[in-house]
């Protein structure tokens, strides 16, 4: 049984308990009220009667004291109440009294209602004395009608005693009854709810402990299995199978890690076989003091200008530099590009000098002038701009690199923004765009470090933000 069956089975038989034990204590005291209700609305009703009949007499002895006072409306008012009390009577049959006891009732209030009537006439026909008569006849009259009433309750209530014994032993059981079904109904919800619980919580329990372990490096967990059918079995069977096949992804990434160090380190030993730095410095300036002593100073000057470039980029690329150290790199790739260029280009530079000794990732100047050399302006035969600004701002230090050349479009801007490798292949300069943007964020550990601005034909422009050095020391470099 799966979860979800076994939530949709268990937790409506649940509910339907509880409702089923609900249901009996509501009926149970459904039927006690219903037996209050019946005895209680004929006493109310007798006691009604009598008040009533009571209230008629005192209202018509003071319309016949006072013919002109309130006492006439206030009197027909309550005759109207009697005469609506006298058809309850006659709708209303009782089981406890015979059918001629409550009949001789009614009489009583008929002859009471026809005696005051009669008072009326008597009044109204100025003979006071006959009004006096029939007023003492219908005094006598609501003395039995009191009388009366009082005997009806008690024969009412004679009658429903043995009842209302019966009503209270069978509501003492219903309750006792009603007791043990809470209980049983507790016990069973108790048990059924351990029981769903237990099935869902104790396999997620060795779960989550494999997983644990798992986190820990401890990877040769063998997880304890769970013999169930249900999804939490499917997933202990599926974890179990994963943490086989991580072993074995392992195993095969350390071999691969192996192959790519031995690679690597042929790959380096190939290229200190073919390139000796030490010679290949002597040799340039050997070359610039040729140079020198033939006249060729600009020569000369190109000479050691590639010579410092070629000694920057072999340094090692894992300490960080200053900015100073950055943009000295750059002036000496920019005296190289202009012997090519002379003077179909012009550079502009606005250097803040209290900046220059801030931390950054080594060659991350020069890759992004020699792409505004090679994509932007390099096309142009004359009018070519290129700006290199270095400010303070608010969120770091700005670095602005734009040129006026050809620019590019948005795919190619959004796909360098991305950091995407086909278009890095496309447009890249040395170390390429894509490389510098990343070990920025390496560096600095930041996101959104970079922005391009550029349209074809309106140049482009790149900003780099240089986060600020944190107080009590610079920021290191990490492996990038």
């Amino acid at each position: 049984m799966t979860i979800r069956q076994k939530l949709l089975v268990f937790i409506p038989l649940l509910v339907l308990l509880a409702n089923s034990v609900t249901f009996f204590l509501f009926e149970s005291g459904k039927i006690v009220r219903q037996s209050y209700d019946v005895m209680m609305d004929r006493i109310l009703l007798y006691k009604q009667s009598a008040q009533t009949s009571e209230d008629t007499l005192r209202l018509l002895y003071g319309y016949l004291v006072n013919p002109g006072g309130s006492s006439g409306a206030e009197l027909g008012q309550m005759r109207t109440k009697l005469q609506h009390i006298r058809a309850d009577f006659i709708a209303k049959t009782s089981p406890s009294l015979p059918a001629s006891t409550l009949t001789g009732y009614v009489h009583m209030l008929d002859t009471l209602l026809e005696q005051e009537q009669a008072a009326l006439a008597a009044a109204e026909a100025q003979s006071p004395r006959a009004a006096l008569d029939h007023y003492g006849e219908a005094e006598k009259t609501t003395g039995f009608i009191r009388e009366e009433a009082q005997r009806l309750v008690d024969l009412e209530l004679g009658y429903y005693q043995p009842v209302y014994k019966q009503i209270q032993n069978e509501n003492a059981l219903m309750n006792r009854l009603g007791a043990a079904v809470f209980v049983i109904n507790t016990l069973l919800s108790i048990v059924l709810a351990v029981w769903i619980s237990r099935s869902i919580t104790v396999p997620v329990g060795r779960l989550v402990d494999m997983a644990k372990q798992m986190s820990k490096g401890n990877l040769p967990v063998d997880p304890a299995p769970i013999r169930s059918s249900d999804e939490l079995g499917l997933l202990s069977n599926a974890f179990k199978q994963m943490s086989t096949d991580l072993k074995m992804l392992i195993e095969k990434d350390k071999e691969s890690l192996e192959k790519d160090r031995l690679v690597k380190e042929l790959e380096l030993q190939a290229l200190q076989s073919q390139i000796n730095p030490h010679f290949l410095f002597n040799s340039l300036n050997v070359l610039s003091k040729l140079a020198l002593l033939e006249g060729a100073e600009k020569t000369s000057d190109l000479i050691i200008s590639m010579s410092n470039l070629l000694r920057y980029n072999l340094r090692n690329l894992d300490q960080p530099v200053t900015l100073q150290d950055e943009l000295e790199n750059v002036k000496e790739y920019i005296t190289i590009q202009k012997a090519r260029f002379r003077d179909r280009i012009r550079i502009e530079m606005d250097i803040d000098e209290s900046v220059l000794q801030e931390p950054i990732p080594s060659l991350t100047l020069q890759p992004i002038v020699e792409n505004a050399f090679v994509h932007g302006i390099g096309g142009m035969e004359k009018g070519a701009v290129i700006r290199l600004h270095i400010v303070r701002a608010p969120e770091g230090i700005r670095i602005t690199v734009s040129d006026n050349g050809s620019g590019m479009s948005e795919e190619v801007r959004q796909a360098l923004l991305r950091m995407e490798a086909e278009s890095d292949k496309k447009n890249s300069a040395g170390i390429g765009t894509r490389n510098v943007f990343k070990r920025l964020q390496l560096f600095y550990g930041q996101q959104a470090l970079v922005d391009i601005d550029s349209e074809p034909g309106k140049g482009t422009t790149v900003t780099m933000i240089i986060p600020y050095r944190k107080e009590g020391g610079s920021k290191t470099c990490i492996g990038y």
